[in-house]
């Protein structure tokens, strides 16, 4: 489908998902039936909620650095969209406060593929890190969190529509797992987050990175066109940058683990040699539908 008869499709679409709140009407009560239930955690009690938003990432890949971690994992993206204004809306933060939930990905080799000693190539980081890792706390994880409040979180589903443009722009921070590193020990912070500008499109990537290609997603609509989903839909971005590692180990033990993970890791990482790739599946419902369908079911 060419992008000018895509982008008229989703939008006729959208139009329909908004006149198809009209036919819900009943008796009062508060509880999400059906399709509904995926919206549970929409903001509908405030009223500049203009739409709803449950969009699963089922697959993909992020690297970081030198370092690939598969999306294995479903994380979910989900709260309210403000009305648009030049085609973006703002998120509005999930009722239960995980606008983004925390779900963790184990990274590929554990410790030993996260900090591998042999690839630092400063002698004393190098044996400090042989010192260090030379322990039995294998397992890390990598989890996604949000690094600042949901409404910097910007949406555009014109742009994917149009699969081209900027289709969801959020501030993250990457939270790294092991007994060894403590609980704070990330790569992005709110002050200095990682800015992830994820498109459907086609990239335009400073080098080595090179230009990868999204996909909106395949339209359908249910609930009597109350609710859209784009299933198969597919966002990139490849050409962010990433800073160093901090908060490693803990008060002084992170002036010796800061370096190490992030000599091992590639980082600081300039753009150009990080990528994310998330395969998801976008619900998008009015607000007014789910309002009306928490009304009439008992």
């Amino acid at each position: 489908m060419d992008t000018y008869r895509r982008t008229r499709v989703v939008c006729t679409a959208l139009a329909v998902v908004a006149l198809g709140a009209l036919l819900f009407a009943g008796p009062a009560s508060a509880k999400l039936t059906g399709l509904f239930k995926q919206f549970e955690q929409c903001p509908i009690s405030n009223l500049e909620v203009k739409k709803c938003l449950y969009s699963p990432t089922e697959g993909g890949e992020v690297i970081l650095g030198s370092k690939k971690v598969p999306i294995v994992n479903t994380q979910v993206l989900q709260g309210g969209l403000t009305k648009a204004i030049e085609g973006t809306a703002k998120l509005v933060a999930a009722k239960n406060g995980q606008t983004l939930t925390k779900v963790s990905q184990p990274v590929p080799g554990g410790l030993a593929g996260f900090v591998n000693c042999k690839e630092i190539s400063n002698f004393l980081l190098r044996v400090s890190c042989e010192g260090v890792f030379e322990n039995g706390l294998t397992g890390v994880n990598s989890t996604l969190e949000l690094a600042r409040p949901a409404n910097e979180v910007i949406v555009s589903e014109a742009h994917l529509g149009e699969e081209e443009g900027v289709a969801l722009k959020m501030p993250v921070k990457f939270h790294l797992e092991n007994p060894l590193f403590g609980s704070s020990c990330y790569v992005g912070s709110s002050s200095a987050p990682v800015i992830w500008e994820l498109t459907a499109g086609t990239t335009a990537p400073p080098p080595p990175n090179k230009p990868i290609k999204g996909y909106g997603g395949e339209l359908e609509l249910f609930e009597e066109g109350s609710i859209l989903q784009l299933r198969n839909a597919v966002l990139v971005d490849n050409a962010w940058a990433a800073p160093a590692a901090h908060g490693c180990g803990g008060f002084l033990v992170e002036l010796l683990l800061d370096p190490i993970v992030s000599a091992s890791s590639g980082l600081p990482s300039a753009a150009g040699n990080n990528t994310a790739i998330l395969k998801n599946t976008v619900n998008v419902a009015t607000a007014f539908a789910v309002r009306l369908n928490n009304e009439e079911n008992p």
